[in-house]
Formats: structure tokens, C-alpha cells, sequence
């Protein structure tokens, strides 16, 4: 139950709620940048992007108190590694005039966390929508990211997360907020079917670090078609490597006959950079579902737990309304079939 709970107290959290005016003051005080600051819709930060006179644009984050300065730091530490790999399509980190790593912003009587990186260019994937070529070229970059930091560690890596799909059995205590009886049948017995089956054999599997969040929220796409930014490392963990493909791969949802349309030539994408083992892809569809499962129990719980007119309520609502949909739809398709398209389209040249 500890991991339920702290799954509850963390989405119960608020983010802060800093005068625009206070920030933009810190921001030139502390960075030297002046510009216009538009808010973003946050979880558990208050997020802003900012656009400067002369063009550059970046985005201002005040770190939540729900977040420890350990995590901070490994963010941080995470994008100044993969800066000095030349990875590119990610934010960099600006420093301040100091040219200390991140500044501080009084709210309430609490100091938070002010950071800023660059702002990239592009649209989301959300709103550009994927196909089979933009999914397989999706899988080479963040099979890329992986390579990149594949020899990193950091003292943070090792945290309690909402979003940790080795914690993700946990979540069956929100099931009693799903509503539907069938579907919290089905979400109860991926989450049983992930500690029974699953957990004992990704102990076994190669762990490091990783992203742990490339959704269509985090993904930029440029006009060309090609993915151009991975960003937003706030929910990066020490994982095994097979669920950062199970994390992207459940967002990539197909309304049509083939619900594996998008999967399929993502994961050969991915396999192209970074082999999968056969382990590692026998058990994707698993924690495919698993991924869906936490999202839809994330999902009934928001529902009860914030405001109708919640922002980042009304942003999850519209986002993760499709998960319950793919789940059935794989659910239909069943796991040899799964497997089955995915093995296929890995031997295509």
C-alpha cells in the first residue's frame, strides 16, 4: 500500500503558483533574460515558455515541493551528460549569472527550485499524429537517447515515482475510483499478471537509466515528418531498458484494424540502434498493458481527487481518454498475435 499512497499524495499535490510578474523579475535578476512568459500545463511543477525580444525562446521551470533535490539534481545532471555526448534534440541547460545550475524563487515562505533550458523548436507529436515511417524514425531516436546514457548514474536514479512501472502493482488500490466493473476487472489483472509473471523476469533483464515518459506530450516532430526533440526528463528512473519501449509504445495507438501499426515499426526502429533482446521483447506486450493499466487507474483517481475545472485534469482527460480503447483492443489481439507483428516487422530489412 506504501506505493499507492504515495501515488496518491503526489497527484493531490499542487504545483506553485507564482505571480507571472515575481518570475519574470527572478528570471532577469538571476539569468539576465527578459521576455514574454506564457504558462504550460504541469503535473506537479509550474511551467512557462519564454520567448525574448532578440527571438531565443526557453522554458522557466519552479520545481513542485513534491519533488526532492536529489531528483532535481539528477535532471540536471542527466541533460549536462547527454550535452557532453553531443546528443542532440534535447534541452540544455542554462546557468545563471552566477553560472550556478539553478536559482531560487521565494512563494509562501517555501524557496523553490528555478531552472531554465532551451526551448526546441517543433510540433508535438500529439498534434501532428504518427504513422509507420515517423514511428520507426521515433524508435531510432530514443533508442539513441538510451545509447547516450547507457554509462550514466547518478545518486537520484534510485526514487519513488508515481510512474515507476516496477511499482505499478501498487496502483490496484485505486482501482475501487474505476467505475466500471469490467474494466477494473481488466486493469486488476494486468496489474496481477505484472507482479506474478513479469516483475520476476525483468529483475533478471539489463537496467539503466531512462526517460521513462516519451509520450506524444514529449515528443517534437519537424515539418519534414522527423523527430526533432525528446524532452521533459522530470520522471527519468534507473529501469529496465525494455520498459522505456513499453512506455512509448503504449502511446502509440491505432483506431484501425491493426492496433500495432504504430508499435511494430517503432520497436524495429528502436532494435535498429539498440538490439533487443529476446527476452526483453517477449515480454513488451505485457508491460504494453501495464503502462495502460497505470495510466487509466492515474486517470479515475484525477477524476476523483481534483477540481472539474483542474487544468491538468482537463489535459489528461483529452490526452489518456484513448488508453482504455487500446487496452481492449489488445486485449482482443492477444499476446502471440502481438508478438507475432512485432517479430515481423524486426526481420524486415
Amino acid at each position: 500500500m506504501s506505493g499507492a499512497t504515495t501515488a496518491m499524495s503526489q497527484i493531490a499535490v499542487e504545483p506553485p503558483s507564482i505571480p507571472v510578474d515575481v518570475v519574470a523579475h527572478e528570471v532577469s535578476a538571476q539569468f539576465g533574460l527578459s521576455g514574454t512568459l506564457a504558462p504550460l500545463v504541469s503535473e506537479y511543477d509550474q511551467n512557462f515558455s519564454m520567448t525574448t525580444a532578440d527571438g531565443p525562446r526557453y522554458v522557466v521551470k519552479i520545481v513542485g515541493t513534491i519533488e526532492a533535490p536529489a531528483s532535481t539534481d539528477f535532471q540536471i545532471a542527466a541533460l549536462l551528460h547527454l550535452e557532453a555526448a553531443g546528443l542532440e534534440h534535447v534541452p540544455r541547460i542554462i546557468r545563471t549569472r552566477a553560472g550556478e545550475l539553478f536559482a531560487y524563487i521565494e512563494c509562501d515562505g517555501v524557496n523553490h527550485r528555478l531552472r531554465i533550458v532551451t526551448y526546441l523548436d517543433g510540433t508535438l507529436l500529439r498534434q501532428s499524429g504518427a504513422n509507420p515511417l515517423l514511428a520507426r524514425d521515433f524508435g531510432r531516436q530514443l533508442a539513441e537517447l538510451d545509447l547516450a546514457l547507457n554509462d550514466f548514474s547518478h545518486a537520484g536514479e534510485e526514487r519513488p515515482l508515481i510512474w515507476d512501472m516496477q511499482k505499478a502493482a501498487d496502483l490496484r488500490a485505486l482501482g475501487v475510483h474505476i467505475s466500471d466493473a469490467s474494466l477494473r476487472k481488466q486493469v486488476d489483472s494486468v496489474l496481477r499478471t505484472l507482479k506474478s509473471q513479469v516483475l520476476p523476469l525483468l529483475a533478471g533483464l539489463r537496467h539503466q537509466v531512462i526517460h521513462n515518459d516519451a509520450n506524444p506530450e514529449n515528443i517534437l516532430v519537424d515539418r519534414s515528418g522527423a523527430v526533432s526533440g525528446i524532452i521533459d526528463f522530470t520522471d527519468m528512473i534507473r529501469a529496465p531498458l525494455i520498459v522505456e519501449v513499453a512506455v512509448a509504445a503504449a502511446y502509440l495507438r491505432s483506431d484501425g484494424a491493426d492496433p500495432v501499426q504504430l508499435i511494430a515499426p517503432f520497436v524495429s526502429g528502436y532494435h535498429e540502434k539498440c538490439s533487443l533482446e529476446d527476452q526483453e521483447i517477449g515480454l513488451l506486450f505485457d508491460l504494453v498493458r501495464t503502462r495502460l493499466a497505470m495510466t487509466i487507474s492515474m486517470l479515475y483517481w484525477r477524476l476523483s481527487a481534483r477540481d472539474a475545472d483542474d487544468p491538468y485534469r482537463q489535459k489528461t482527460l483529452q490526452g489518456e481518454g484513448g488508453a482504455t480503447r487500446f487496452l481492449q483492443a489488445l486485449n482482443s489481439l492477444g499476446k502471440d498475435a502481438f508478438l507475432e507483428r512485432v517479430t515481423q516487422e524486426l526481420a524486415l530489412p
